[in-house]
């Protein structure tokens, strides 16, 4: 009798921290706003539209971008093929992310105080990417 109470409580103490991991693994919520994606402190400088589908959104806060492909009018249950990249220029460094998203590809971050950047992205097929700019 005393083997099954120890297997009982073993069996409940694992079930216990099972239980404990599912709930620390869910996902986050997603952002509703693109600066929502970056975070708190960034603010946008700039923008491009890609056709109907999605905008491209470039943040700072004073030492880092954040970039955010953004579809524009998402119905939550078509994926979107979005892409969104930042390139640092003094040593050609990218942060990119593409996928098939339902709402936005990003946001991607680089650290690119004192130097330029080239940002950009796609959304079903329409492309668009900067020259060097945001130099500071």
């Amino acid at each position: 009798m005393r083997t099954s109470q120890r297997t009982a409580a073993l069996a409940l103490s694992v079930l216990g921290m099972a239980a404990g991991l599912v709930s620390v693994a869910a996902p986050a919520e997603a952002a509703t706003t693109p600066s929502g994606a970056c975070g708190s402190g960034y603010y946008q400088i700039d923008h491009h539209a890609l056709g109907t589908v999605a905008d491209i959104y470039l943040f700072y806060n004073g030492s880092s971008n954040c970039a955010v492909t953004w579809v524009r009018s998402p119905n939550g249950t078509r994926t979107y093929d979005l892409r969104v990249h930042i390139e640092r220029k003094s040593d050609l460094q990218e942060a990119p992310d593409g996928g098939y998203y339902k709402y936005y590809a990003g946001p991607v971050k680089l650290s690119a105080a004192n130097t330029c950047i080239s940002w950009g992205g796609s959304a079903e097929g329409i492309s668009w990417a900067s020259g060097w700019e945001h130099c500071g």
